[in-house]
């Protein structure tokens, strides 16, 4: 009997992941959209290889946010703001917590846009009408900040959509704006545990007309010794000192021409000491981790003239991997950018989700639900097309063996039950 039973566990161990992995911000644990876990799901429809779903009362730019059992969304309900907290295991609210009234919808995207960050204790929610919440997991307030009411209104096009960086014990917040206010564009950081500012610099642009705006999320740069934030946005990318916010390293280059429509909505990625910042499709630059001042020629790598507008791309630090709104897709040595392979289409649709990559696979959602999913490595191949037939803008999320789905209709929890 002890055999059996023994026997039972191992098998029941071999079914599950090594480890469940949270995914707490809106790239994911690495800030770069990249999982380290194993034996992901392949193939899915509404109905197969679907532990669950929860239905939503509305459609988000937010991705899920998991840590341990709990899923937190951004949720717009009518002129409502809600954070909610879901059971990751049953797809079940556990609560839904307002966070404030005033929403409204532009072009594809609503005041949800910015996705939720946490720290394993805590949770904190931006959102486009400028209200950030802190909630504890119990979904008590911690504190509240209106942004809009303290440093002005925001002034960009398209409405705000930039989620917060969390690093160590602070929010580091981005509003790069200017086609629809003269107020300087900043970066602010903004302590966890109180709510209260710690600096607030401006971020100097030379952008015209809608350029100045950014829907960019800022990330961080790991080299050496050196921790820094990375802003996209306003015709250039600069490196800050998260202590005290000074503007480490400027670098340009992308809108030689001051195109007044380059509003930039891809976000920077970090890996491997190197940072690959995309523009409005031409040019993507990469630049050498390092630099001081001016760093535009000093310390750039190279530039690939496909990039992407919408979607972020992502990378392991071998092949970097590029998918443009038509769905066409590149793979480029990520150190030289020569291209391995190009110009490759999958499923003609729009493009907005951000792709994810793991388990040797990436995962590529478009605006109709479907997900295709691609071999990584030096040739093109795809594995499967999963349709969930319902508008989606929201990138995948990866935890515990399960790809977390985000629809206009439904959040699917993909994987076995």
């Amino acid at each position: 009997m002890r055999t059996r039973t023994s026997l039972a566990l191992f098998l029941a161990v071999l079914s599950f992941p090594a480890f469940a992995e949270n995914w707490p911000q809106w790239r994911g644990p690495t800030l770069n959209g990249i999982s380290t876990e194993k034996n992901l799901p392949i193939h899915w429809s509404t109905t197969e290889n679907v532990a669950w779903k929860l239905a939503m009362p509305g459609g988000s730019g937010a991705t899920p946010i998991i840590w341990g059992n709990n899923i937190f969304l951004h949720v717009a309900d009518g002129e409502e703001l809600y954070l909610w907290c879901v059971d990751k295991a049953k797809g079940t609210p556990i609560w839904k917590k307002l966070i404030g009234r005033g929403n409204y919808k532009i072009n594809k995207q609503n005041m949800s846009s910015p996705s939720p960050v946490t720290d394993g204790k805590s949770v904190y929610v931006m959102t486009g009408i400028g209200v950030l919440k802190g909630f504890d997991f119990s979904g008590n307030e911690l504190w509240m900040r209106d942004i809009q009411k303290d440093y002005g209104k925001f002034g960009l096009n398209w409405g705000y959509a930039s989620s917060p960086l969390l690093y160590e014990d602070s929010l580091y917040v981005q509003v790069l704006h200017g086609m629809r206010t003269h107020d300087p564009s900043y970066v602010t950081r903004i302590d966890k545990k109180t709510g209260k500012t710690v600096w607030r610099v401006i971020r100097p642009t030379d952008a015209v007309r809608e350029s100045p705006d950014s829907y960019t999320t800022p990330t961080l740069l790991r080299y050496g010794n050196h921790v820094e934030i990375v802003v996209t946005g306003g015709d250039c990318v600069t490196g800050h000192d998260p202590a005290t916010g000074e503007e480490l390293w400027r670098g340009t280059g992308f809108n030689p021409d001051k195109n007044p429509a380059y509003r930039t909505v891809a976000s920077a990625v970090v890996h491997d000491d190197v940072v690959y910042v995309p523009t409005r499709v031409r040019p993507l630059i990469a630049f050498r981790a390092g630099g001081r001042g001016d760093i535009s020629q000093s310390h750039k790598l190279w530039s690939f003239m496909n990039g992407p507008d919408v979607p972020t791309p992502v990378t392991d630090g071998k092949y970097f991997y590029s998918v443009n709104d038509r769905g066409i897709l590149w793979c480029l040595d990520a150190k030289t950018g020569e291209e391995i392979w190009g110009g490759q289409r999958i499923k003609s649709a729009t493009y907005s989700s951000s792709p994810v990559l793991a388990d040797g696979k990436i995962y590529v959602t478009n605006e109709d639900g479907l997900t295709t999913v691609i071999k990584t490595g030096p040739k093109f191949e795809v594995l499967a097309e999963n349709d969930l037939s319902d508008y989606t803008l929201s990138s995948p999320a990866i935890s515990d063996g399960h790809i977390f789905m985000r629809t206009a209709h439904f959040l699917y929890s993909i994987g076995k039950p």
